[in-house]
């Protein structure tokens, strides 16, 4: 080989490795190791953790400040962004029936994607990398486009629904076309941009389909093993109405589809008794604690703690804008251990543990353990640099504390996932924020005319 040549591979080899240097990094290993280092990335995968002395073409220079894992959220509503402020101080079925259905109803595919775009770009610039959402019944293809062009790695859930009170006629679909639509959804965006993309069908819960369209969505899940997400004993209303229903409590109905219990994600889980605890350990289903929502909407406390120590996966979610009303991973985190301090002492539910049920754990329950959730050599470079200490988290004797306590949105610097930044220093790489700011506006003002609010 000459000399030019090898210069040339040389070349070629330095332009695959990204090196971020002087960082402090939070891995979220097994060990829960925080070290001083440095991080090399090769396209999109993270080649090692620590010190590097060889010099590379592309070289960040974090100067000490913190780096974690990309957080992920497991129960979001993209397609609600554009309702924040509109559905405050209601109860869980008055905010259904007489906002957010109607809004929802009232979607066409341009405002649906300015409200999926909006808020992938919220969840992105306060440090959410991977998402599981739950979107609506139509359209669900602009929310592919919304994720994609955004980058965010989204588990994206196309909404069933056909049968109960207050569903608008929109947001009806009978189990024939639905399935259709299910199956040219996963033929069109499962494992879509460069695997980021995937498919979960969201049965919006056991009021709102019929027992033909909730077994078909099961039966689908099942073969194509997919998530199957839903909505499960968050209101106490609620709990008694499906009950009437299927004369069933929330998780023994969803047991009965027989799925998989790994398929199955069932958000907020909080009026359960200890039948129920038994079947979500001993089928292994998935719950998605939302704090916020819960408290917003008045629903209760999760028994999180509990679910725990039976060995039950639980992950975070912020919900959708108009039960929260904001999307923020580092509120959740706080709020989920400051409530189970009220319930079971101030040892409840240590920081620690927050913090991984935002990144590893949450990893685990979407199946991606294998890519994402720690910083370690193998894994996708899905990575949040922050502020190494804000002045609301100075001093810092125990980093990972401080992420959960103190930290905030605000104090997200730069997002990367796949190995690219796609929000460095404190903008987006191919978005434009403030264009999209102005489109969630004009498409927000035309939705309320049509839903006649």
């Amino acid at each position: 080989m000459s000399e030019f040549d090898e210069q040339r591979v040389r070349e070629d080899v330095q332009q695959r490795f990204t090196v971020l240097r002087n960082a402090r990094i939070v891995t979220m290993n097994e060990e829960d190791a925080v070290i001083d280092g440095d991080i090399l990335i090769e396209n999109d995968r993270i080649r090692g953790v620590g010190r590097f002395e060889t010099s590379f073409r592309h070289e960040v220079d974090l100067e000490d400040r913190i780096v974690c894992p990309g957080f992920i959220q497991t129960h979001v509503h993209l397609g609600q962004t554009l309702f924040r402020g509109l559905a405050d101080d209601l109860d869980l079925l008055s905010w259904l029936r007489e906002r957010v259905w109607p809004l929802e109803a009232a979607h066409t595919p341009k405002s649906l994607y300015a409200a999926a775009l909006l808020g992938a770009m919220e969840l992105m610039a306060s440090g959410t990398t991977t998402v599981l959402t739950m979107e609506t019944v139509r359209h669900t293809d602009v929310v592919f486009e919304a994720v994609a062009a955004a980058g965010l790695r989204a588990t994206v859930g196309k909404c069933l629904m056909d049968d109960g009170e207050g569903i608008p006629a929109a947001l009806r679909e009978k189990t024939g076309p639905a399935m259709k639509a299910c199956a040219r959804l996963y033929d069109a965006w499962h494992g879509a941009a460069a695997g980021r993309l995937r498919l979960a069908l969201a049965p919006r819960f056991a009021l709102g389909c019929s027992p033909k369209l909730m077994a078909a969505a099961g039966e689908f899940c099942a073969e194509k093993n997919i998530p199957l997400h839903s909505h499960a004993a968050e209101n106490q209303r609620e709990v008694a109405a499906v009950f009437r229903r299927t004369g069933k409590k929330n998780v023994a109905y969803f047991k009965d589809l027989h799925v998989p219990g790994h398929l199955l994600y069932l958000a907020h889980c909080i009026w359960l008794d200890e039948d129920e605890l038994k079947i979500l350990a001993d089928e292994g289903m998935h719950v998605l604690h939302c704090p916020s929502s819960n408290l917003k909407l008045g629903s209760g406390i999760a028994m999180v703690p509990e679910m725990l120590s039976r060995g039950i996966s639980v992950s975070l979610g912020a919900d959708g804008a108009p039960c929260n009303n904001n999307l923020d991973i580092f509120t959740e985190m706080r709020l989920a251990a400051l409530i189970q301090k009220i319930r079971r002492g101030p040892a409840a539910l240590d920081a620690r543990r927050i913090l991984r049920l935002a990144t590893s754990e949450a990893a685990t329950a979407l199946g991606l353990a294998a890519d994402i959730g720690s910083i370690v050599p193998g894994k996708k470079a899905d990575l949040v640099v922050l502020e190494r200490q804000p002045l609301h988290a100075t001093p810092c004797p125990d980093v990972m504390a401080a992420l959960v306590y103190a930290y905030q949105a605000r104090d997200v610097r730069s997002v990367m996932v796949d190995g690219r930044f796609v929000y460095h220093r404190g903008e987006f790489t191919d978005l434009d924020a403030a264009d999209a700011k102005v489109r969630a506006e004009s498409e927000a003002a035309k939705l309320l005319q049509r839903a006649g609010f």
